[in-house]
């Protein structure tokens, strides 16, 4: 996998970024990292499309309004139930004071926000993770079982590969509308499609990045695009891909068991390495 410079690229990782061997930790987990927090106005809300306000404060303990933009935006905020169900990636508003404001749709349950920043002056990108409430009655839907085929309305997305545990592997995604090959997916954000993987059990967030980009003279847009991944172990992810079409972006959705061994990676995941240096976010709506 590459991202938008070209650069080779794993998985998306709390800290910094980017590992080519072993498993990569998983962002998202901790709320707080190298002195920077996520804090939210409330993690009690109720349902319903509601206005969610946080902020991110730095090591001096005041808001951080300084940002290093990631695929042409400064915060990207994802929020999915803690089910693996409800999946947003947003675009929240920043004040000068430092904080940001975002519309979410909020079925009762337990939820889980992750902010992808790169704070200006920082050595790389991080990704900080928060659970919210959502008051109400809870219904907990089950974890699909392994899924390689979505359906959104007239679009139809297949998964071809797998998912090895401390291994990077290909995974293709191949995007078709009512059974016609789409062969011009439109640029968002600097690629033809973004992937979210999440560890079911835990939500570990990875974040990967398509091999390629538009106007490279040699990616092309659709029918297939394809990432490369590194599960940090064994286990259950679900995947999310947006992707762009019509002027619209789309979200597929998949569950994936990682095949293989997990030895290798269970061993490898404690200490595996960090880097700087991390480029490439997403977004959606």
């Amino acid at each position: 996998m590459k991202n938008h410079s070209g650069h080779d690229m794993t998985s998306h990782s709390g800290h910094s970024g980017h590992s080519g061997n072993g498993g990569a930790r998983p962002g998202g987990l901790s709320v707080s990292e190298d002195g920077y927090t996520l804090e939210l106005d409330s993690t009690i809300l109720p349902a319903g499309v509601r206005t969610v306000t946080f902020r991110v404060t730095g090591p001096d303990g005041r808001p951080v309004t300084g940002f290093t933009p990631e695929h042409g935006k400064e915060l990207h905020l994802i929020a999915v139930r803690r089910d693996t169900t409800g999946f947003q990636h947003v675009h929240p508003v920043r004040d000068e004071s430092g904080t940001w404001s975002v519309e979410l749709a909020l079925e009762p349950g337990a939820w889980r926000l992750f902010a992808d920043i790169h704070p200006t002056g920082h050595d790389g990108t991080m990704t900080l993770g928060i659970d919210v409430s959502v008051a109400g009655r809870y219904d907990p839907q089950p974890i699909s079982e392994d899924t390689r085929t979505a359906r959104i309305g007239e679009y139809t997305v297949t998964l071809d590969g797998e998912l090895v545990p401390g291994e990077a592997s290909d995974l293709t995604l191949t995007v078709s509308r009512n059974g016609h090959p789409v062969t011009d997916l439109q640029p968002y954000l600097a690629a033809y499609g973004h992937l979210v993987a999440l560890r079911v059990g835990d939500l570990g967030y990875l974040h990967v990045h398509p091999d390629g980009e538009p106007g490279d003279g040699t990616t092309e847009p659709g029918p297939r695009i394809t990432f490369m991944a590194v599960a940090p172990t064994g286990g259950t992810y679900r995947l999310y891909l947006d992707f762009q079409h019509d002027d619209v972006v789309r979200t597929a959705e998949f569950t994936v068991r990682t095949s293989g061994t997990t030895s290798r990676a269970d061993a490898a995941s404690p200490a595996a390495p960090e880097h700087t240096g991390h480029h490439g976010h997403h977004a959606h709506h």
